[in-house]
């Protein structure tokens, strides 16, 4: 089963003044997406071109009531998620379900890009949540 790591997640108070040392440093700034279902605004941040790129992605709350918006609140700004890119999200869903890891969704939601995600839990990854997702490329 293919898996690597495709993008860090960065909660922040807002996209503009959180994108300002990401392009100071270089990175090239791709679009800028809404996801609804995750109440989020998001910008990625690319290392390099092409698929195997690894992503900085900033994660503006569109409310504070939402995932990002509480983590905020909680924790302040900073690394939210970490994120791995894997070639069958559902039968990997089904592996980790067996061996008793604590998933946040057991069915794949809407991402960014056209993306299928699902998270586990922290408590199952000793403290890091973290992002599984499957593109339909």
């Amino acid at each position: 089963m293919g898996i690597r790591l495709d993008h860090i997640g960065i909660a922040v108070d807002d996209l503009e003044s959180g994108s300002t040392f990401w392009q100071l440093l270089g990175l090239s700034q791709g679009y800028d997406e809404r996801n609804d279902e995750q109440g989020v605004n998001i910008r990625f941040f690319e290392t390099e071109q092409g698929t195997n790129a690894t992503r900085i992605e900033l994660l503006e709350p569109i409310g504070e009531d939402t995932p990002i918006g509480r983590f905020l609140n909680n924790n302040g700004a900073g690394i939210q998620q970490i994120a791995f890119r894997v070639d069958d999200l559902d039968s990997l869903l089904s592996r980790l379900k067996a061996e008793g890891v604590r998933l946040i969704n057991e069915t794949p939601t809407e991402g960014a890009h056209g993306s299928r995600i699902s998270f586990v839990h922290p408590s199952s990854t000793g403290g890091v949540l973290v992002e599984l997702l499957e593109y339909n490329d």
